[in-house]
């Protein structure tokens, strides 16, 4: 229905359509008085989204629509006009929610688990955890999650909920924080009819609430159909068809191309439309190509009263102005974030037998196996080059086996790019809780695998040197894991991932100082400044000293003096021992920090310089190809989709102001 609006005095804004819960939520938000309707009226007017090919093509995704295009990609320029409550304003995270095609959760939590983790994320400090309950209850009441809310969402090796449950989480998170305005990527793709029905009738309760409910979504069954109330039919990004969705079955007759009987209207339309199959039909209704089919629609529509309504009721609505409700992202505070995303990252890797478990059952097979091998190794002569080939053996390729837990990595990434994108928390938060969390179970694994293999193989007896031994494991693990974190940020596809960390890695153990010794590894590249970019080579250099200073073993004949530890460390292992080995250890700490540097520094690459550069180049070549005299559509007219540090900056200026 449209709502006559009148404007409010005062401090205040209108208000209508909104629960109680959901008043009380929006007024821990924003200083206001509520009166009225605060509904989220969206409209558009000649919207055309054109995005550029790699080849310098253009394609135009939608053209002259009477419709809403949500976050642009950065090839991707939009022209025309999109009001909300009357006012222009750019959709990002916080006006309204976004929920995606993929189902992009952390398994090994349960659904109340989820809700509950993303209420402290993004909820004020100053609400008190009971109200934050109460919603996070009432979301999972709303969205039909009372039986499975102690259900683990489930992954690899944990069975856990269904596929139209998950859906249904994805949309609780989004509407925690009870957006006006809600968008939804095909949200019953791959579910079964039931499924996607349920899922339908939850969203369309939800608009009960006051919300703006639109979703793209593919061949509905006739039950799914019926519960939506508007239908916008596209082609070729143009407009087949805009108005009541109870209305396209006579206008489809109306237009020559009526719904056979005992057919499902929706795969009736999707069939005149769709035009990746164009070829006549045997169909006695259809004796025409799709491409002329979808012609005569368009040119139907553009004459008919759908159109002329469509536009009537766009200038009516544009002319009620309303204030728009913006959530602004996550109301938390820093260390609320941090603090949260350490706790569901340590729950996480706790429940998960893939992420540290495995690994730590790995490590101490592989480390028993290093002691019966190396077992009481001593300090005879032959010891010199084994107790080498034992460390080198230790810090190379045991830490190797740390680039297994890049499957889960991409995993975490996956969830952040989700949570990031709506706005849940910011990239230091997540590195720090991420850091935090993997510090306890990198030190129990490296502290009881290096623990056997230390007493099996009977290194430097004492305990200084038994706790070097341990904290330069830990280190260089500690330095695998975050090398792998940056390479997550980079390449998503898990294969990828690992090929290149174990690249990285193997170039690394080349100039370690074992397989070629330090002063006869080529200068150019390899010795500077390869082996010093290299853990390893420190790792080594430290725990040669480590186990060798202070050690006397048997020379070759029982006649010749024993051999001083110092003298194998200059003359086998060319190593100066007049640098400390803490200072090899420290160096192997700074690149753990240095790592995880970079893994910030990536995220905010990806999210703010590649997006301005693709959109420079795409800008670049479309006007290459039209020339800047004759552009499709005028530069000053081309709106890109801003950077979240845009919009946050501008979101907290706008705050300031207030």
């Amino acid at each position: 229905m449209e709502i006559e609006a009148s404007k409010p005095a005062g401090n205040s804004i209108v208000v209508g359509g909104l629960s109680p819960l959901s008043e009380t939520i929006w007024k821990e938000k924003i200083n206001t008085e509520f009166s009225g309707d605060v509904s989220a009226r969206l409209t558009w007017k000649d919207l055309t989204v054109m995005v550029t090919l790699s080849n310098g093509e253009t394609h135009n995704v939608l053209e002259g629509l009477t419709g809403y295009a949500d976050r642009l990609a950065s090839n991707a320029f939009l022209s025309g006009t999109i009001l909300l409550n009357g006012h222009k304003t750019k959709l990002s995270f916080g006006t309204a929610a976004y929920v995606t095609q993929d189902d992009n959760l952390i398994g090994t939590l349960t659904v109340r688990e989820t809700i509950s983790y993303s209420a402290r994320l993004r909820l004020p400090d100053k609400m008190p955890w009971s109200e934050k309950r109460t919603l996070v209850e009432r979301t999972i009441i709303e969205m039909g999650l009372q039986d499975c809310a102690d259900t683990v969402i489930g992954n690899w090796h944990l069975r856990g909920i269904s596929g139209g449950e998950r859906r249904r989480v994805s949309i609780a998170l989004e509407i925690l924080m009870r957006p006006r305005l809600l968008f939804l990527d095909e949200p019953t793709s791959g579910l079964d009819s039931a499924a996607a029905f349920f899922v339908t009738q939850t969203l369309r309760c939800l608009s009960r609430d006051g919300r703006t409910v639109i979703a793209s979504i593919h061949q509905p069954s006739s039950e799914v159909f019926e519960l939506f109330d508007r239908l916008y039919l596209l082609s070729g990004g143009k407009t087949v068809y805009f108005g009541e969705a109870s209305a396209a079955f006579e206008f489809f007759a109306q237009a020559g191309f009526p719904c056979p009987a005992l057919r499902n209207p929706s795969d009736h339309f999707l069939r005149c439309i769709n035009s990746d199959f164009d070829k006549t039909s045997d169909d006695p209704l259809e004796k025409i190509t799709t491409a002329e089919a979808i012609k005569n629609l368009i040119d139907f529509y553009q004459t008919s009263q759908h159109s002329y309504a469509a536009k009537e009721k766009v200038e009516g609505i544009s002319k009620v102005k309303g204030t728009v409700l913006d959530a602004g992202g996550s109301q938390a505070s820093f260390l609320m974030q941090a603090f949260t995303l350490t706790k569901r990252s340590f729950v996480n890797m706790s429940r998960d037998f893939g992420y540290y478990w495995l690994r730590l059952v790995i490590y101490v097979v592989v480390t028993i196996c290093i002691g019966t091998i190396y077992l009481n190794v001593g300090t005879g002569y032959n010891s010199i080059l084994a107790r080498g080939s034992c460390a080198s053996f230790v810090f190379g390729f045991v830490t190797f086996m740390s680039i297994g837990g890049f499957p889960s990595f991409v995993e975490d990434m996956k969830v952040f790019q989700r949570e990031r994108l709506n706005g849940h928390y910011g990239v230091t938060a997540f590195v720090i809780g991420n850091t935090l969390s993997a510090m306890p179970f990198l030190i129990m694994i490296t502290f009881i695998s290096g623990t056997i293999c230390y007493f099996m193989v009977r290194l430097h007896p004492g305990f200084i040197h038994y706790l070097f031994f341990v904290l330069c494991l830990y280190a260089s693990v500690a330095v695998v894991e975050s090398l792998m974190m940056a390479i997550a940020s980079i390449v998503p596809n898990f294969l990828m991932g690992i090929i290149t960390g174990a690249g990285i890695q193997g170039i690394f153990m080349l100039v370690s100082g074992y397989f070629r010794l330090p002063n006869d590894i080529p200068k150019p590249v390899w010795r500077y400044p390869m082996s010093y970019l290299s853990f390893h080579y420190w790792a080594l250099q430290g725990q040669y000293q480590n186990d060798l200073k202070g050690l006397w073993f048997d020379n070759q004949s029982p006649d010749l003096p024993k051999i001083p530890g110092e003298y194998v460390l200059e003359n086998v292992f060319q190593i100066d021992v007049r640098r400390s080995k803490w200072i090899d250890l420290s160096v192997i700490f700074s690149m753990i920090i240095s790592y995880r540097i970079i893994f910030f520094v990536m995220i905010k690459i990806s999210e703010d310089v590649t997006p301005w550069i693709r959109g420079c180049l795409a800008r670049r070549r479309m006007q290459q190809k039209n020339g800047t005299q004759n552009t499709t559509v005028a530069p000053d007219r081309l709106t890109q989709s801003p950077s979240l540090r845009n919009y946050v900056a501008n979101h907290a200026t706008r705050a300031g102001k207030r």
